[in-house]
């Protein structure tokens, strides 16, 4: 497998952010990610324009965050060209999108801040919607703004990527629940805007600049083949269905890059014959072990079954014999810190 380290959600001057989409990814190549996904908002612009290319060593893929009339219900939306009123509610325009041959996924769940009025959450309400592929678990500009207070405002300011501790208990609560019944792909989102603020009416202040914040939440991918650093059409195609599968089939990764480079972090599935990735289905045998690699140190790794962590060990790598059907994901913490979350595999009877 290739493996190649993005970042989700980044939000352009086509919607409400401040950076032109080549300025955005020469800060993307230069953080060195292989990959990044555009969601502005509403509007599918940066496409149209020409702007859905390999800017050096760093492929610009473009989707839209669209919204409900209430300003709720985001979602991140991938492989279309359409965009739909924000008049829908949320199940519609998810069903439209996958209709249209494109996917995406429930943006910052479970936003409850109440610290800054101008700046209300968006939480997703619409959860009888079952069309949707997966959702953002990690979104850091949502922990950020949930924990920022009136005593503690300096120091989130001065220190954005510090101040970002785990996502919220509630959302991947019910990303494990949901995935008893399918597969939901678990990604991580940024959602950089880097706003431009104006000080003492004459120095101006970027907050939470984009080079930034790509230092923070990443979704490692996995693909099967290399993807191919050419604009040619035919090569941005392959490359384009490269990224988008291994997103939709749940062949990807979160990590918290402040913590660590989590480059070749594995968990994977083997029993007697295959070795099975995230996202993969396999039938339970009484020889299939769940492994995992770490980089290059020891630290926690946590096991979640069906929700519930079941094994704890602190190493380079581990090995569990499964004797269960269920759902199987992986938690790693070093030195007290979230850093990886894994995609689940699922193993039947």
């Amino acid at each position: 497998m290739y493996e190649y380290v993005g970042a989700i959600h980044i939000h352009s001057v086509f919607s409400d952010g401040s950076g032109e989409i080549p300025e955005i990814a020469m800060f993307a190549e230069e953080t060195g990610l292989d990959y990044i996904l555009v969601t502005d908002h509403n509007t599918v612009r940066g496409i149209n324009e020409g702007y859905e290319k390999w800017y050096g060593k760093t492929l610009v893929l473009i989707g839209y965050e669209i919204n409900d009339r209430k300003n709720q219900n985001h979602y991140l939306a991938f492989d279309t060209k359409k965009t739909y009123s924000t008049r829908l509610p949320a199940r519609e325009y998810v069903k439209r999108i996958n209709e249209d041959g494109g996917f995406g996924f429930i943006a910052h769940p479970h936003e409850k801040r109440s610290s800054l009025k101008e700046h209300p959450p968006y939480p997703w309400t619409d959860w009888d919607c079952e069309d949707y592929t997966g959702i953002e678990i990690w979104n850091h500009m949502s922990e950020w703004m949930e924990g920022l207070t009136e005593q503690n405002k300096f120091n989130y300011f001065i220190h954005p990527l510090k101040s970002i501790i785990t996502p919220f208990q509630e959302t991947l609560e019910k990303w494990d629940n949901v995935n008893l019944e399918r597969r939901v792909v678990g990604i991580g989102g940024v959602d950089a805007h880097a706003h431009k603020v104006n000080i003492l009416g004459f120095f101006e202040f970027e907050v939470f600049s984009y080079k930034i914040l790509f230092k923070s939440i990443r979704t490692h991918i996995l693909t099967e083949k290399e993807l191919v650093v050419s604009n040619e059409p035919a090569d941005m195609d392959k490359s384009r269905i490269q990224v988008y599968n291994a997103l939709k089939e749940g062949r990807c990764f979160i990590s918290n890059y402040y913590h660590g480079d989590a480059k070749s972090f594995r968990f994977y599935a083997e029993d007697e014959a295959n070795q099975y990735q995230m996202g993969d289905s396999l039938k339970l045998t009484r020889n299939t072990y769940l492994k995992v690699e770490l980089p290059d140190k020891p630290a926690v790794i946590k096991l979640i079954y069906n929700g519930r962590k079941i094994e704890e060990i602190e190493n380079f790598k581990a090995i569990f014999q499964v004797d269960s059907p269920g759902i199987y994901r992986v938690e790693v913490f070093l030195n007290n810190n979230a850093w990886i979350f894994s995609n689940h595999i699922r193993i039947q009877q």
